[in-house]
This record gives C-alpha cells, structure tokens and sequence, in this order.
C-alpha cells in the first residue's frame, strides 16, 4: 500500500527537530560559560515540553480529526476553527493564572531566583497555543508540508536564535529562555502568510463536534508529556543548591538517550498509518502481522539504544558536551526511553482503533508509577530519578500492550478520525 498523505514531511519535520534539540543544548552551554549557568534553560525547556504539548496536542488532534471530516462532507472548517481557539485561549488563561499564583515557587525554587524564566515558561504557553491550532488546521486540511514547517522551524529557529545571540556575546540566561519560547512563531507566521492556515467558511459547530474525545486526549497529553520530560524536573527539584550541574548534565543524558525515540517516531509517521488503513480495509491478518514486525522493530531500536548508551554513552557525552555521565545512567535512560518508544508506538495503534480511555489510563499510571518510584527509592538523585523514568515509563508499555490485545479481540476498527489522531499523536517535542 502507498505511504498515506503527508507521512514523509511529517517524517522530515521531526527528524529536523531532533536534530535541533541535540544542538541547542551544546550551544547554549558554551555560550553560557558553564553547566550552572545553562541550568535554568535546561528547566525552562523540560518545563515547557512537559506543559505545552499536554495542553495544546490535543486541541491540534481535535480540529485535525474535525477539519478533516467537514472536508470529506465538502463542508468549510472556520466554525470548528473558532470553537478550538476560544478552548484553546481558556486552557492559556487557566495556564496564565496558574503559573502567576506559583510564580514565586517557580522563581525561587525552580529557577534560581530568575523571574525572566518564569515569565518566559508564560510566553511559551500563550505561543504554542496557536502553533498547536495551526498544526490542527493544516493535518485536517491535508496540508503536511505546512504542518512539516510549523513542525521543523521551532527546533531551526530555536538553534538560530541561540547561535546568534552567542556570536553577539549575550551571557544573560534571560535572552536563552525567550528564545526557546518565542522559537515557534516564525514558523506559524510563515504559513499563515502564505495563506495555508486558511480555513473556509461552513455550517455552524457544535461543541460536540469538536470535544468528542477531547477529554481522555487531555488527560493522556498530560500524562505522557509530564512523563517523556519528568526526569530533569525531578533532577531539578531534588537536586542540592550546590548541585546546579546536575540538571544540566542529566539533561543531556536525556537528550542522547531520545536519539532512537526521535529517529523512530519520524520512521513511524509512515509506518502506523499504514497499519491501521490496513485494519479499516479489514485486512486483519495484515494488520496483526504488520504490527508484530513494528513492535520487532520498536524492541531491535531499544535494545542498540540500550547497548549503544552503555558502551559509547560516557564518550559521546564527553565528546559532544564535555561532561561525565556514568554508563549505568545513560544505559537505563535509554532503556527508559525504549519502553517509552514502545509505549508510545502501542498507544497510537490503541488510539487508531478508539480506545482514548485506555490510552489516558496507560499514561496516568506511567506517570503515577514514577512519582512513586522516585519518592521511596533512596540513595544519588540520578539513580532515584533513572529508574522511576524507567519503571513509569515500562508500566505505561504493559496498559497499552493489554488495551491492544482488548481492543483487537473485541473486532474494532479504525476510520479516517481516528487515524489522524494517531497520526499526530506525538507528546515528545523540543
């Protein structure tokens, strides 16, 4: 079967974002002078990817799926357009108020002192906020290229503005962290001035139409992307006022162990569509046989992920980042991320066959078991912090195995809807 519309820009967008997010982290830490003085960035940007995508994915799925219905009825997307921008616009309210009653937390606690962060955390919420609305539009509309910019421009944008304020000599941490969270808009901008966020007047929208799943979508954004970035918030948090370096350095422990999870979410944007246009045909056999090779193929990426940290992990960090990691860390944080890869890869095919509950369930109970875990585990912070990621991020893979196995045995089937929140079902960004 041909690769469905749109997979192979989508493939390039997050493999250039990927790519990007490795950068950033070298570049920003030599332009500070120091691990220490990158910590605050490191906070904001695992803040900021634990808290956009868990609010804003889902409203990018909702009016996706919905756009894309109207448009098989030949009916114009505005309306449901209007409906997701005033949810959208009261989630980043609610967020607003929330960040300002913690802010001196969050300042003090958090940041180190550093306002600027706190307020850029801010800014970074109001900004993907449209940058995940204008995401939905363009899946709905079937314009992947558009999506694919909207998607790469943040990770160029971001390296961009990072190298350009080194080369201008700018040492203020402040100017960093407004650069992860403006980072998205030029690629927003460039779209809608092009005219492909454009949406077509059509029949009234009800609520309905736009919030059917919005719900569990919600819940599980949250929980997946709180768990995919929990490890260097944890760290954070943890950590001793002596111990800033930490953060950064398992922050970049974190960054090497997504190399496999980034590569194969942009090998899967062509793979998982496939599988589930295969279930809607009621190719099943097909579809069962297609599935046991992606999860063979999920598990062989995990295991040279794993392998690959522990023998060259120490090197390349030391290599590329100037840093010490031990093997043991950087091998159970890939093994983290591989459970994480395989959970994530489960989930989109229990989402392609409607089962939205389950994939909130599997999510919370990762992101529950890691809470745990760390909280009763004693001794170093990097051991406490590895093995809840690891924990929470394998019992996550075990509820999503279970919901699959339930949702294929009871017959259902996936349609055009459901597919395309597969499809954009991705809470790892940055």
């Amino acid at each position: 079967m041909p690769l469905p519309e749109g997979t192979i820009p989508v493939a390039i967008g997050l493999f250039i974002a990927g790519i990007c997010s490795f950068a950033f982290f070298k570049v920003g830490t030599v332009a500070l002078g120091s691990e220490e003085a990158f910590k605050p960035v490191v906070s904001l940007w695992f803040a900021t990817f634990a808290l956009a995508p868990g609010l804003f994915l889902p409203l990018e799925q909702e009016l996706g799926r919905a756009i894309s219905a109207r448009r098989t009825l030949g009916h114009g997307g505005r309306p449901v357009f209007m409906k997701v921008a005033v949810l959208g616009g009261g989630l980043v309210l609610i967020a607003s108020i929330t960040l300002l009653a913690f802010g001196p937390w969050l300042a003090n606690d958090y940041f180190g002192g550093n306002w600027i962060m706190v307020f850029a955390l801010a800014l970074s919420i109001a900004v993907y906020a449209p940058t995940h609305i204008t995401k939905g539009i363009c899946s709905g509309s079937g314009r992947f290229r558009a999506y694919a910019v909207v998607l790469g421009a943040d990770g160029v944008v971001r390296i961009l503005l990072c190298l350009a304020l080194a080369a201008i000599g700018v040492i203020a941490v402040g100017w960093y962290g407004l650069a992860v969270a403006v980072a998205p808009l030029l690629g927003v901008i460039a779209v809608i001035s092009r005219g492909q966020a454009h949406t077509e007047p059509g029949p009234p929208a009800t609520w309905t139409e736009v919030t059917p799943n919005l719900g569990w979508l919600l819940l599980g954004s949250v929980m997946a992307a709180a768990l995919v970035n929990a490890g260097p918030i944890a760290t954070n948090l943890l950590a001793g006022k002596d111990e800033e370096a930490l953060v950064t350095r398992f922050g970049y422990g974190v960054i090497l162990a997504r190399i496999p999870l980034f590569l194969f979410q942009a090998v899967q944007a062509a793979l998982l569509p496939r599988l589930a246009r295969l279930a809607a045909a009621n190719e099943m056999h097909e579809f069962r046989a297609g599935l046991k090779r992606l999860i063979y193929v999920v598990i062989g990426v995990g295991v040279v992920g794993t392998v690959g940290a522990w023998l060259l992990g120490p090197f390349a960090v030391e290599l590329l980042y100037d840093a010490e990691l031990s093997r043991r860390t950087l091998a159970v944080l890939a093994l983290g991320s591989a459970f994480y890869m395989l959970g994530l890869s489960v989930a989109q095919a229990v989402i392609a066959l409607h089962g939205h509950a389950q994939v909130a369930l599997g999510w919370t109970v990762g992101m529950a078991s890691f809470v745990v875990t760390t909280a009763f585990l004693d001794g170093e912070v990097f051991r406490r912090v590895e093995i809840g990621l690891l924990v929470g991020s394998a019992a996550a893979a075990v509820v999503f195995a279970l919901a699959l196995r339930s949702r294929l045995a009871s017959g259902v089937l996936p349609d055009e809807a459901s597919l395309l929140e597969a499809l954009t079902d991705r809470p790892l960004e940055g």
